[in-house]
């Protein structure tokens, strides 16, 4: 399962910090966050070569989307829609309260079961689609959160039991300054597969990069968002920057 970190702090020159750990089976073929569909040029997002989508992207106008998995539900089903192309539809709007609200509209039945994050320096949202007709939109609280594929900041889940009061009580990064060393020596634990947050199964499925991203305020318009990404599980793979 992927997992998200999310800081959501209004009024702060940073607003908006997220970290995410993309799990996925290992052969299936991905290309790093770059300006990938011609048609949206605006959009800098990892491409998913299978099916054409992305797992987690962010637009010129600093909206961010990330879509996961939930319990269950890895992998395509014949007659539903790539979840991929989800992201990419938030990411054609220039405000996320304008995204969510589009996207609640459509038909949750055409998709595997889904959570969804659309955030900007102002809003945060958390979409959750269980395959019935209608997307449920969320708003998220300030401060930090963590999803996974469960529900929102889930006690039940292993991984938010363990890392939720870790990652609230570490050093928040600093993207001024270019310090993110809490957040990167967290997501790289690998100490078992249950309660980590990077890990390797006999099947295949694991771990397969990391992205690191801070949106700026908007009253910061000469300040472009800071985005990092490890082609790897970090710890392993560096985290490098990812040019605007």
């Amino acid at each position: 399962m992927c997992t998200i970190i999310l800081l959501h702090r209004p009024h702060h020159p940073w607003p908006l910090i997220i970290a995410a750990n993309r799990d996925e089976m290992s052969g299936r073929p991905w290309r790093p966050p770059a300006r990938h569909w011609p048609d949206r040029p605006e959009v800098v997002a990892g491409l998913d070569d299978l099916a054409g989508g992305t797992w987690l992207g962010v637009n010129e106008a600093g909206v961010v989307a990330a879509v996961l998995n939930r319990q269950g539900t890895l992998g395509p089903a014949s007659g539903k829609r790539s979840r991929g192309e989800l992201p990419l539809e938030a990411l054609d709007h220039a405000d996320a309260a304008e995204a969510a609200a589009a996207l609640e509209h459509l038909d949750g039945r055409a998709y595997r079961a889904f959570n969804m994050i659309v955030a900007d320096d102002r809003d945060a949202f958390w979409l959750r689609g269980t395959g019935a007709a209608r997307v449920e939109v969320r708003r998220m609280p300030v401060g930090l959160s963590m999803l996974t594929a469960r529900e929102l900041n889930d006690p039940a889940d292993p991984r938010i039991a363990r890392f939720l009061p870790l990652f609230r009580g570490a050093e928040e990064p600093d993207p001024d300054s270019g310090d993110w060393h809490a957040w990167q020596a967290l997501l790289a634990i690998s100490d078992g597969e249950d309660g980590a947050l990077t890990f390797q199964r006999a099947d295949g499925f694991g771990t397969v990069c990391a992205t690191l991203l801070a949106v700026p305020a908007v009253d910061r318009p000469d300040t472009a968002p800071v985005l990092l990404f490890a082609a790897g599980k970090p710890g392993a793979a560096p985290f490098q920057p990812i040019p605007w």
